[in-house]
């Protein structure tokens, strides 16, 4: 009888029913895979290994022994094992075992040629038996974002210092953040809109950077066609001498150092030019001490050392600036035809005729507003209760002004005037206004409280004028303790003052801290923090009483 040789699955399945039924149930697991695997790289149907064997047992007749085959059942060591040299990669199939439970990653040839892993075996197995599931790359949100959270990182700097032996010892690691990289992922991961965004966001921030933080915030608002700051020169009357025979104690040190502080800023905002004079007392003369005269000479001086100011501005040392966000220009000069009054007549504590009467005056000098023109005034002052005032006013670079400063310092006028003059050089200026016409036609005055505001308790006999004490609620720009030294406290004004100031011109996140948090703490705690205590002192200065302690 012909005899049919057996194909590879028919053995397989008669030596899975033969006497290796006994063994454990994971070999048999094992025999079934590798039998699948053999049939999936056969391209056969993708059938079930069990339902497989149960098909060839039952379905197919009895096969004869293979020619040339000894009758008793065939050995493992010429099983078909797919691993060179025979023997099974299993355990329970392999008589010269090496105790590995895993199959072995060595290929054999499958069916087309090629090299196929058990690996790639057990693969195809899972793909076979069940279902094939679906899974991203990307499963977490650290696995996501792994590679920009660990360029942001922090990298350390491991090279070997030898001057640090101890672990603890500081600068052993340092850091080095990779801010370039860092700034170059963010730039790529932006869109063009945001590049433009924020390269116009980049320039605004430098030229706020360059134009109001660096020093280059006081030099180009120097310049005319931007500020125009040149054109205006500050004087501040020191007292470095104390006077004439008298010394100055802690108080006028302290006058002194807040008020010369008080203009540095804000000519540094502003773009002026400041220049402290020294007001001891100097004998120009052999024959007189001109205390207080000085200003006169002092301004000569200052048009000559200052060749590019218009107007300078003189101020007395009690004297505070309280809105230094004011500039000059902005606050007169911009707008200074509605600022001023030529004719006296709208306030004269003094009582001068005006205009002058003679027939001998021309149309300008006899006019109450002289030639009616904006340019050509010359000096700029205010009036308090008791007259004119030149602890602040301004005047201008001219021929007339050089006239008057001739005259003002004449000596002789002042030797014989200088004993009835209380006020001095002040008192000076006020003849001169009331009997040369030609000084009328050019002088203007100001409101007092738009450059000289007064505390409450200067020029007091009248009570409370609106005209000449300062008032809060309209932030008047500067305050002058006229004649503080006579019976008053100019420490205790200066420091009220300069408290005040402070107060009002708060930036918002001081306003946050102050007027938020300051007062929910003091509610909760019943403490005073002591931005509390400085409004109170600041308060406190519209009534005139002393400073808070």
């Amino acid at each position: 009888m012909p005899q049919r040789v057996l194909g590879l699955n028919e053995i397989a399945i008669r030596v899975a029913t033969s006497s290796f039924s006994d063994r454990p149930a994971f070999a048999h697991h094992r025999r079934r895979s590798s039998a699948s695997n053999n049939s999936a790289s056969a391209g056969g149907p993708r059938v079930s290994p069990l339902r497989l064997g149960h098909q060839a047992q039952y379905l197919q007749p009895p096969l004869s022994p293979i020619p040339g085959t000894p009758n008793p059942q065939m050995s493992l060591s010429r099983s078909p094992s797919p691993v060179p040299g025979g023997g099974w990669s299993s355990p329970g199939l392999n008589i010269n075992t090496s105790g590995r439970s895993s199959p072995s990653k060595s290929s054999f040839a499958g069916p087309n040629g090629g090299s196929v892993t058990w690996e790639s075996a057990r693969l195809k197995s899972q793909g076979i038996s069940g279902y094939p599931s679906f899974s991203t790359q990307n499963h977490g949100f650290f696995t996501r974002h792994m590679r920009r959270i660990s360029s942001s990182l922090p990298s350390f700097n491991t090279a070997a210092d030898d001057r640090y032996a101890e672990k603890e010892k500081p600068g052993r690691r340092r850091w080095n953040i990779p801010l370039l990289g860092k700034a170059r992922a963010v730039v790529a991961r932006m869109g063009r809109k945001w590049k433009i965004r924020a390269l116009i966001g980049i320039l605004l921030l430098a030229c706020y950077l360059l134009f109001y933080i660096t020093p280059l915030w006081y030099y180009w608002r120097r310049t005319s066609w931007l500020g125009g700051g040149e054109k205006f020169l500050i004087i501040l009357a020191a007292n470095v001498g104390g006077g004439v025979m008298e010394w100055k104690g802690a108080r006028e040190w302290a006058i002194e150092r807040d008020s010369v502080r008080n203009k540095r800023k804000y000519v540094a905002r502003w773009g002026y030019d400041l220049e402290i004079v020294d007001m001891s007392t100097k004998k120009r003369y052999a024959h007189e001490w001109r205390e207080s005269w000085e200003k006169v000479d002092s301004i000569r001086n200052s048009f000559r050392k200052y060749p590019k100011v218009e107007w300078i501005w003189w101020l007395d040392l009690n004297t505070f600036v309280m809105e230094p966000s004011y500039s000059l220009q902005r606050h007169i000069f911009d707008n200074l035809e509605k600022r001023i009054y030529r004719d006296i007549n709208e306030y004269n504590p003094l009582n001068i005729t005006h205009p002058p009467q003679a027939n001998y005056l021309d149309p300008e000098s006899s006019s109450a507003v002289g030639d009616g023109n904006i340019d050509s005034v010359n000096l700029i002052l205010s009036q308090d209760c008791s007259g004119f005032n030149l602890g602040s006013f301004f005047i201008r670079r001219s021929e007339w002004t050089d006239r008057l400063l001739d005259i003002w310092w004449d000596p002789v006028l002042y030797e014989q005037k200088h004993m009835e003059w209380a006020h001095k050089e002040q008192d000076a200026l006020e003849q001169l206004y009331q009997n040369q016409p030609w000084i009328r036609s050019h002088t203007a005055f100001l409101p007092q409280r738009l450059i000289n505001s007064f505390p409450d308790k200067a020029c007091a006999d009248n009570g409370n004028d609106t005209r000449i004490h300062y008032n809060q609620d309209d932030r008047d720009f500067l305050v002058n303790m006229a004649g503080c030294e006579w019976g008053r406290d100019c420490w205790g004004e200066m420091y009220n003052f300069r408290e005040l100031s402070y107060y009002l011109n708060r930036n918002p996140w001081e306003r946050f801290k102050e007027d938020l948090v300051a007062v929910i703490w003091f509610k909760l705690t019943g403490q005073k923090v002591k931005c509390l205590i400085c409004r109170q002192s600041c308060l406190s200065t519209a009534a005139g009483s002393p400073p808070l302690t």
